[in-house]
């Protein structure tokens, strides 16, 4: 799969500034925001987990092709069967997730099924990433601006409160399009943003440049 702007926007947008030294990214895909991760801290541990094999394959091969090899390390599973077996904790989790609860069918089932929300609900996000959240951690996500009350109102059942919210849109006259939020355990008053993209087609706004120029090889 081509790599989106969702990952790299949430990739260079989630705060490290708690330093965090054990890094989760839920539904890695090929392993994009992880890359990232590795590319912007010092985290001795990066863990990924990916369920479609081919992504996970694929994955594989760009974390061991990687200057970061040796701190990547991919999981082929479920979610649920992860959460369930693992004992760690982690400092940040990061996730792009399948949204698309509509059906939809592009005529490849990796695509279709990686874009569906039933392959990992949000509400089974929420609660798994509680669980594996140290309780000084960071919880952060991408994910479509309609989504947003709701994704809120799950992630406070589990003791998770927005932080910092940005909300983007594609250009400066299009609708808010996607949501990024972290979360923590504390509750706070969060800190609100908005960003846009592209001032006009293919010309990109200060903002993301100076957020996402560090993954990007020409821009």
């Amino acid at each position: 799969m081509k790599v989106g702007t969702d990952g790299v926007l949430l990739g260079a947008w989630v705060s490290l500034e708690s330093q965090p030294n054990a890094i989760l990214d839920i539904g890695a895909g090929t392993g994009l925001i992880a890359l990232q991760l590795a590319q912007r801290s010092n985290a001795e541990l990066i863990d990924a987990i990916e369920l479609d094999e081919s992504a996970y394959e694929q994955c594989v091969v760009n974390f061991e092709a990687s200057p970061w090899a040796d701190r990547l390390f991919c999981y082929h599973a479920g979610f649920d069967e992860f959460v369930d077996e693992m004992d760690e904790k982690y400092d940040l989790i990061v996730s792009n997730p399948p949204f698309y609860a509509e059906a939809v069918s592009s005529g490849d089932v990796s695509r279709d099924q990686a874009r569906q929300n039933s392959s990992l609900p949000f509400e089974e996000l929420v609660e798994g990433a509680s669980k594996l959240l140290n309780e000084n951690g960071t919880f952060a996500v991408i994910i479509p601006n309609k989504e947003e009350f709701n994704f809120i109102r799950l992630a406070a059942k589990t003791g998770l409160y927005p932080n910092r919210i940005t909300r983007v849109k594609g250009n400066p006259t299009s609708e808010i399009k996607r949501s990024l939020l972290e979360f923590k355990f504390s509750k706070v008053e969060p800190i609100i943003k908005a960003m846009v993209i592209e001032k006009e087609r293919h010309q990109f706004t200060q903002d993301y440049i100076e957020l996402t120029q560090d993954f990007y090889l020409k821009m």
